[in-house]
């Protein structure tokens, strides 16, 4: 899957930025192993739809600025405050050689597990992969209604990898589990009365002598 976004060079740099961002356009930069760091600039608004849909692991398209430039989201930086990008790197990726990039899990199905009492822990949200850029998923699908019992795990060997992707995570790792919920019995303080009768007793004698000494 492979999907387009234009794109203008950038002049403007340090202060003038937040020109631009006010404008409603993105700041961002692309560079490679056999490209030269260009800085650009985008409409932001529709980075983020591009963004929401596709995410880090698809390819997109630079069109507007020399040749047409396939590359991957690198990097995203977010306003702390606001919380939308204010700037974003793409990586350049060389035509017909492999790469080596995270591809996230998505989770689909019901875990009978979680039926007996169980929580579904997923343990990891991505797995590395190696394949041609024409190759790449933009997710690996967890069926996680093969997890019927406690005992059962879901591990990366498990996982149904389209031809052409070579995984580099261990084959062993875990990646999803139900676990049996464990309730919380609540502990209730036992009184020892025998203590709590000696302590009075020595008490009131302890008065007694005290009163004894006054008189």
């Amino acid at each position: 899957m492979t999907v387009t976004l234009k794109v203008e060079e950038r002049k403007e740099r340090g202060k003038q930025l937040e020109k631009l961002r006010k404008e409603g356009k993105l700041p961002a930069v692309v560079y490679g192993p056999k490209e030269e760091s260009t800085a650009l600039v985008l409409d932001r608004a529709i980075f983020e739809k591009t963004f929401r849909e596709a995410g880090e692991s698809t390819i997109i398209s630079l069109v507007g600025v020399g040749e047409d430039k396939e590359v991957l989201v690198h990097d995203v930086a977010f306003d702390p405050a606001k919380g939308g990008p204010v700037h974003v790197d793409f990586y350049a990726i060389e035509r017909g050689k492999e790469l080596t990039v995270d591809v996230p899990l998505e989770y689909v199905g019901e875990a009978p597990a979680v039926k007996l009492g169980g929580s579904l822990t997923k343990v990891i949200y991505e797995i590395e992969v190696t394949c041609r850029p024409s190759n790449l998923p933009k997710h690996i699908t967890v069926d996680v209604s093969s997890l019927v019992t406690f005992e059962d795990q879901i591990q990366v060997k498990d996982l149904d990898i389209p031809e052409g992707v070579k995984v580099e995570n261990d084959g062993e790792e875990v990646i999803a589990m139900v676990q049996e919920v464990q309730e919380e019995v609540e502990e209730v303080a036992t009184v020892d009365m025998d203590s709590i009768e000696v302590e009075e007793k020595g008490k009131k004698e302890e008065d007694e002598g005290e009163d004894s000494e006054k008189n």
